[in-house]
């Protein structure tokens, strides 16, 4: 197996392209449990299906940014893929919605946080976006606290949009914008800035 091409990496989380070669691998992560639950589904999907979702993300690309996430047990060893991040950009307000799966060897490991981070870095260094935004489940405490470390705010609720182990729940929104992405930026280090 070839190196996987990388695009941003910052420590043992690094991003690169969608891969056809790994069709089978977003289709487990998308009816794992744990994702299925996360996004408030009851039903799996298919591998046929995920197939045709794979070939329309990867014909139609003005108005998202998709990207593998990858990650090692330590920096320097081989990047492994665990997940997936999501920009869906509405190019005329200059924001996106943000959207992250991860399989089960990305989840726990403080994974999730870094490549929110890096797809954060992205969209507001390469992309120019001004306002990210998503929504997660209310009970979704991990995924919640998980947002926040990478620079999300919660800004408010969609009150009995969700569904959380068959019962009604709320959606917390949350918000990051781009004058307040502080830190390290892996976009900036990358180009000697």
């Amino acid at each position: 197996m070839t190196e996987p091409v990388i695009w941003l990496r910052n420590g043992r989380v690094g991003l690169g392209p969608l891969d056809k070669g790994l069709v089978e691998s977003y289709w487990r992560w998308d009816n794992e449990p744990a994702t299925v639950l996360g996004y408030g589904r009851q039903t799996p999907d298919s591998l046929e299906s995920r197939i045709e979702i794979v070939d329309s993300q990867l014909a139609n690309t003005s108005d998202q940014a998709r990207f593998t996430v990858y990650a090692s047990d330590e920096v320097g060893s081989s990047m492994k893929p665990v997940g997936l991040t999501s920009l869906l950009i509405d190019h005329q307000v200059r924001t996106a919605e943000f959207l992250i799966q991860l399989g089960s060897e990305g989840r726990g490991r403080g994974i999730g946080s870094e490549a929110t981070r890096l797809t954060l870095d992205y969209a507001f260094h390469l992309t120019n976006l001004r306002m990210v935004w998503l929504k997660v489940l209310q009970p979704n405490g991990a995924a919640v606290h998980s947002y926040q470390k990478a620079g999300f705010k919660t800004v408010g609720r969609l009150r009995q949009s969700g569904y959380w182990l068959g019962e009604v729940c709320d959606e917390v929104i949350m918000d990051s914008l781009a004058e307040e992405f502080t830190g390290e930026s892996a976009v900036t280090r990358g180009l000697g800035a």
